[in-house]
């Protein structure tokens, strides 16, 4: 069963796929991989979620695919960065970082006693 609390939040994923492709090209199956070990297994995309995301990305302008074959001479389409994905993630990293520390706080504060 899944945790329901590990779902991930609107906007997540797509800054999660820029943030993977920034180091490098890749195919979808590749970069749900790569979230999933580099979460050691705590975030599993599932190809339900994925590849809207992948495509709502490159409506947008952020990524770019083409054709080509991956590692094990299969036919897919591999994803790039484009420089409007690159300036994406540097404002949604910037805004994640300070959300994700303002949660941190409230989760981390203890009440005062009265």
């Amino acid at each position: 069963m899944t945790d329901p609390s590990l779902d991930l939040l609107k906007g997540t994923l797509d800054l999660m796929i820029l943030k993977t492709l920034s180091w490098a090209p890749a195919h979808g199956y590749g970069i749900a991989r790569w979230l999933e070990q580099c979460t050691g297994d705590t975030l599993q995309v599932a190809e339900g979620s994925l590849y809207p995301a992948l495509h709502r990305l490159e409506e947008r302008g952020l990524i770019v695919a083409e054709w080509g074959i991956t590692e094990h001479n299969r036919r897919a389409k591999i994803y790039r960065l484009t420089t409007a994905g690159k300036k994406q993630l540097r404002v949604s990293n910037d805004y994640w970082a300070r959300f994700a520390g303002a949660v941190f706080k409230v989760l981390e504060t203890s009440p005062t006693p009265a």
